[in-house]
C-alpha cells in the first residue's frame, strides 16, 4: 500500500469521525457545559495527550523562525476555528453546519490564489461564486423550525468564519508540516492553541454543570477530545504531507453526507427544501473548484 493511498485512507477515517461530531458535540452543549469552555478543554485535553505521545518519538528541536509559523497556523486552525465552529454549533443544528463546513474548499483556493499567487481559471471563479451563493443561502434561510429563538443565521455564519479559518489554516502549515515529525509540531500547535483559547473559555469551564453529568454525557466529551481532536488532526496532517491542501479539503464534503445520516438517526435534525437545495448549490460549486486539481495532479 503506497503512501497515497495510506493517506486517502486517513481522510477517510477523519470524515467519519467528523460526521459523527456535529451531532455529538451538540448533544453535550450549550445544557451540560458552554462552548468555549467545552474548546478549552477539548484543546487542552488533546495538547495533554499529544505531548505525552510525542515523549516516544525521535525529539526534534523547532527552529526559531518557526515558532511564530506555528503560533500562526494555531491561532487560526485551532483557537479562531474551534470556537466559531462551536458557538455556531450552538446556536444553528447539525447538518447545516456540515453544508457550511464544505465550502473549506473554495476557501482554499481564494487564500492560495491572495497568499502563493496561485491563478484562478474562469471555471473556478465560476464554482467559488455558485457555492459561496448557496454558502449564503444556508445561513440566511436554512433555519429549522425547531431551532425558533435561536439565532440559527450567526451560528451559521459562524461557521461559515470556521470553514474560512480552516481553509486558511491549511494553506499556512503546509509548507511547515514538512520539516518535522506530525507529533512534535502538532503538539506545539496544540499548545499554543490552548493560551489562545483559555482566556476566552476559561470562566464558562468553571461554571460547567459537572454534577449533572451522566456517564453518557462524559463519553461523549471524550470522543470529542480524543477522536475529534487528536485522531482528525493526526490523519489531516499525515495527509498533507502526502497529498496537496485542496486535495485535502474535498473530503470535507464528506461530512454532511455523513453528518446528515448520523444527525437523522438519532432524531437531533431534519431536512428541508433549502437545505438541500443550498448543499447541492455548495457541492457544485466545490466540483467546478476542485475538479481541474484532481485530474492534474498525482496527489
Amino acid at each position: 500500500m503506497n503512501a497515497r493511498t495510506l493517506a486517502l485512507i486517513a481522510l477517510s477515517v477523519a470524515a467519519l469521525i467528523y460526521g459523527a461530531t456535529f451531532t455529538i458535540a451538540k448533544e453535550v452543549m450549550p445544557q451540560y457545559i458552554l462552548p468555549y469552555g467545552f474548546i478549552v478543554l477539548r484543546v487542552g485535553g488533546a495538547a495533554l495527550i499529544f505531548w505525552i505521545i510525542s515523549l516516544f518519538v525521535k525529539q526534534e528541536k523547532i527552529e526559531r523562525q518557526d515558532y511564530k509559523r506555528i503560533a500562526l497556523a494555531a491561532f487560526f486552525g485551532v483557537c479562531l476555528n474551534m470556537l466559531t465552529f462551536f458557538k455556531g454549533l450552538s446556536y444553528t443544528t447539525p447538518i447545516s453546519a456540515s453544508a457550511i463546513m464544505v465550502t473549506a474548499p473554495i476557501m482554499v483556493l481564494i487564500f492560495s490564489s491572495i497568499l502563493i499567487g496561485e491563478k484562478i481559471p474562469l471555471r473556478r471563479i465560476l464554482g467559488v461564486f455558485i457555492g459561496l451563493v448557496g454558502a449564503v443561502l444556508l445561513i440566511v434561510y436554512g433555519n429549522a423550525s425547531d431551532k425558533q429563538g435561536a439565532n440559527v443565521i450567526l451560528g451559521n455564519f459562524l461557521v461559515f468564519v470556521n470553514a474560512a479559518s480552516y481553509g486558511l489554516y491549511l494553506v499556512l502549515v503546509k509548507k511547515i508540516i514538512t520539516k518535522y515529525n506530525p507529533l512534535i509540531f502538532v503538539r506545539w500547535l496544540y499548545l499554543f492553541g490552548f493560551l489562545f483559547v483559555l482566556p476566552f473559555g476559561f470562566t464558562e469551564l468553571t461554571t460547567a454543570h459537572w454534577q449533572e453529568m451522566s456517564t453518557s454525557v462524559f463519553l461523549k466529551i471524550g470522543y470529542v477530545v480524543f477522536f475529534s481532536t487528536c485522531v482528525t488532526y493526526l490523519c489531516n496532517l499525515f495527509a498533507l504531507t502526502k497529498l496537496k491542501p485542496t486535495t485535502v479539503s474535498v473530503f470535507i464534503y464528506l461530512q454532511p453526507v455523513l453528518a446528515t445520516l448520523f444527525a437523522l438517526f438519532r432524531g437531533s435534525d431534519s431536512l428541508n427544501l433549502v437545505k438541500v437545495g443550498a448543499t447541492l448549490l455548495i457541492f457544485l460549486g466545490v466540483f467546478l473548484v476542485t475538479k481541474q486539481t484532481a485530474v492534474a495532479t498525482n496527489k
